[in-house]
């Protein structure tokens, strides 16, 4: 089973990344298509998305999810919060009975240094760059790692309208080569300050905050 990271968060929360390796009929008997998805890839990792919801949770009411304007899928009930992202060959999910909570996955590359100064101030961009001594870290992995804290930040918001640099603030990491946590702000309307979890793994790093 492809399922290659699971933690049980707390009694409420579940977080999990799904190796997509399987066909796309192992995921559709399971998770039927709600929208036409034209592209198969985007399609495939559409419904392993999906297939770990119910992989973490099996009562998961997948067939009742709704997209927002923002693009950020819901259930109207809250029954459940979540967040899904993908990319290449994964697919991440977060879910939980209680908390407000978003997850972001990303392959680990050197393109992203050429769009720091787009969700990086100056300040976070010098913080960063300091942690690339460390050993076994790959050139770019932090500023990765930066980007996906965010995006986690900016999932876990939820209501679009957003500036990664303004609204969006990283202000303390620690981390060693394999894991991390970020002490961050949230500045839209009131101020949040929240944790963000990450590790690094198979050339991707995963990114999870929650709160309620």
């Amino acid at each position: 089973m492809p399922l290659v990271y699971q933690q049980n968060i707390n009694p409420y929360t579940k977080l999990g990344v799904w190796h997509i390796t399987e066909p796309e009929f192992f995921f559709i008997k399971e998770v039927p298509l709600q929208r036409e998805i034209t592209h198969p890839h985007k399609r495939l990792q559409h419904l392993a998305g999906r297939y770990l919801l119910k992989e973490l949770y099996p009562d998961f009411p997948y067939d009742l999810i709704k997209i927002a304007d923002t693009r950020k899928p819901y259930l109207e009930n809250e029954a459940y919060h979540f967040s899904i992202s993908h990319c290449g060959q994964y697919a991440a999910v977060i879910v939980s009975t209680h908390y407000r909570a978003g997850v972001d996955i990303e392959l680990v590359t050197a393109k992203v240094q050429k769009v720091i100064h787009k969700f990086l101030s100056p300040g976070e961009q010098e913080m960063i760059l300091k942690f690339h001594h460390i050993q076994n870290a790959a050139p770019h992995s932090f500023l990765t790692a930066a980007w996906g804290i965010k995006e986690s930040l900016f999932k876990w918001y939820g209501d679009g309208e957003i500036d990664f640099i303004e609204h969006l603030q990283i202000l303390k990491i620690q981390a060693d080569e394999t894991a991390g946590t970020a002490k961050c702000r949230v500045l839209k309307q009131t101020a949040i300050d929240l944790t963000v979890h990450f590790i690094f793994f198979n050339g991707n790093v995963l990114s999870w905050v929650f709160s309620q």
